[in-house]
Formats: C-alpha cells, structure tokens, sequence
C-alpha cells in the first residue's frame, strides 16, 4: 500500500516541478516579446525619422566604436530589415509561448486528477 502512494508522491512533485518550470519558460518569453517589440518599435520610429530628410543627408551607422557614412537607402534598409527579424522572433515566440501556456495547463490538469483520486481514496 505504501508503494503506490509514495509513487503518487513522487508523480505529484515531479508535475508541480514541471509547472513552475514551465511557468519560468512563459515569463521569460513574455520578457523577450516585450523586447523585441521594443527593439521593432525603435526601429520603425527611427525609419519614420529618417525618410523625412532630404536624400543627400549624410548619414552614419555605428559601428562598434566607429561610425561608417551610409547612403540613406542603405540606412532605410537594416531598420526594416531589423523590424523584419523582430517581428519573426516575437512570432516564434508566441508560438512557443502557446505550447508552453498549454503544457502548463495539462499539467495542472493532471495534478487536479492527482489530487481527487487521492482523496476518492
């Protein structure tokens, strides 16, 4: 009689491990989302910025500790593209944030189950 129990035990920390593990997971997506939203909004604004000065405006990218003169278009160019792989990245995340929200909800799921054939005991 012990064994089952003891195993019962076993099972339930091991699904509450793997809720507060998963749980972590989810935050720390959101945490990334939040960024690269941000990274993708700066981008844009700077885009918006830019495109309003004259096309013969000399322009410099940073580059480490120096800075590379850049036509316009050039410039105009990376900050899409950044805006591109930001919004990529937030949609993978997504994603997976999805599939983690839900293997949260199994699990607690589960661990409900636990918890009433133990007390159907």
């Amino acid at each position: 009689l012990l064994t089952p129990a003891l195993s019962l035990g076993q099972a339930f920390t091991e699904l509450q491990a793997k809720v507060m593990d998963t749980q972590q997971k989810v935050k720390l997506a959101d945490l990334q989302i939040e960024q690269l939203t941000k990274t993708k909004k700066h981008a844009h604004l700077t885009d918006t910025e830019v495109m309003m000065l004259v096309d013969e405006t000399r322009m410099y990218e940073g580059v480490g500790r120096m800075f590379i003169l850049q036509p316009k278009g050039v410039i105009h160019n990376q900050l899409l593209e950044k805006q591109r792989i930001a919004e990529e990245k937030i949609k993978e995340l997504e994603q997976k944030k999805s599939y983690l929200e839900r293997s949260v909800k199994e699990a607690e799921d589960n661990i409900r189950e636990m918890l009433m054939a133990r007390r159907a005991q």
